[in-house]
């Protein structure tokens, strides 16, 4: 499998993907996509309202991205899958599958509802490229269940893609992060939460990847790109805390 799952597309102050960027052109260099390679995007992650500051459709949401891909990586047959008819067919002649953030519950209740989480899957696990952030790093694992995001749809299943062997946390905070100077966070933390799934999925591995930061699976190796330190969980043993730009395979599976 070739996989990019970034934690976060966008650092506070900065341009949409710019962070990301260097990761984007190494992923898409070691892929040989060019300029005539399709690019499918699923924008199912979005849920616009009046008053969202961020693009009202999935028109937008498409254009927003597309605008990236086109301009500072050269990719310019791009499609989304919310603009044709036959969306199977669509993913099965990929060069690249992109799924950007937004809210997991919506995805996966989509994804579900047109039958792409099986096509995905299925072109994923067969070799073709996959990028997500956010939401869509957080479907490449068995479930949806360590999303950050509000249930605000049911799904039809919390299985997600299952592409990798363990659950991403995704937009990862440390815990008891301040509010401001003066008032820190008394409530559950991230990792309060994340000992809450592992009481009941004792079996199952948490990667807690914090912002500006990505895994990288190319096969059976995984490696941590960024640069931020990853978080790994495990029910019954002490956190463990890995440097960024090394091999992580050994830690997130088995």
């Amino acid at each position: 499998m070739n996989l990019l799952l970034i934690s976060n597309s966008t650092n506070f102050g900065e341009t949409y993907l710019a962070w990301a960027m260097s990761q984007l052109e190494s992923f898409c260099e070691k892929n040989k996509l060019s300029s005539d390679s399709r690019i499918v995007f699923v924008p199912f992650a979005g849920v616009f309202i009046n008053g969202n500051p961020y693009p009202q459709s999935y028109d937008a949401y498409t254009a927003r991205v597309k605008k990236v891909f086109e301009d500072k990586l050269g990719l310019c047959n791009f499609v989304s899958v919310h603009e044709v008819e036959d969306k199977i067919k669509l993913v099965e002649e990929a060069a690249c599958i992109v799924v950007g953030g937004g809210n997991t519950f919506h995805l996966v209740a989509e994804l579900h509802k047109y039958g792409l989480m099986d096509a995905i899957s299925k072109v994923a696990k067969e070799g073709t490229p996959y990028i997500g952030w956010s939401a869509g790093s957080n479907i490449a694992c068995p479930t949806l269940c360590t999303t950050n995001d509000m249930p605000i749809v049911q799904p039809a299943s919390f299985n997600t893609l299952n592409l990798v062997p363990f659950q991403i946390n995704p937009h990862y905070l440390d815990p008891h992060p301040e509010i401001d100077k003066m008032i820190k966070h008394g409530g559950e933390t991230r990792q309060d939460r994340i000992n809450e799934y592992l009481a009941v999925n004792q079996n199952m591995k948490v990667v807690g990847l914090r912002e500006a930061s990505a895994l990288w699976v190319t096969g059976n190796k995984i490696a941590l790109k960024g640069g931020k330190k990853m978080m790994v969980f495990k029910y019954g043993t002490e956190p463990l805390e890995l440097e960024p730009n090394t091999d992580v395979t050994q830690y997130v599976i088995g």
